[in-house]
């Protein structure tokens, strides 16, 4: 099984949940549904970041979606 590093970054005030895969490179970003975001590698289209504004207000839901649409896998459980 391939090992995959990530970084998870919470801001309660904001309430915008962002998750980091690898190491940072230079990125475009796509907004899927408002409110939700993906970054990309300017070179590679690789997917480097997800983020989610109103994360509490929206659940878990938008995130396994984004997860699925990605195919990225995080241990997920999350409780608020």
């Amino acid at each position: 099984m391939e090992n995959h590093t990530y970084e998870i970054y919470y801001d309660e005030i904001g309430d915008f949940l962002e998750i980091f895969f690898g190491e940072p490179t230079k990125c475009y970003t796509e907004e899927p549904e408002q409110g939700t975001f993906i970054r990309k590698d300017q070179e590679t289209n690789e997917i480097k970041s997800i983020g989610i504004l109103s994360f509490k207000k929206r659940g878990t839901q938008v995130l396994t979606k984004l997860l699925l649409q990605t195919n990225k896998k995080i241990p997920l459980n999350i409780s608020f």
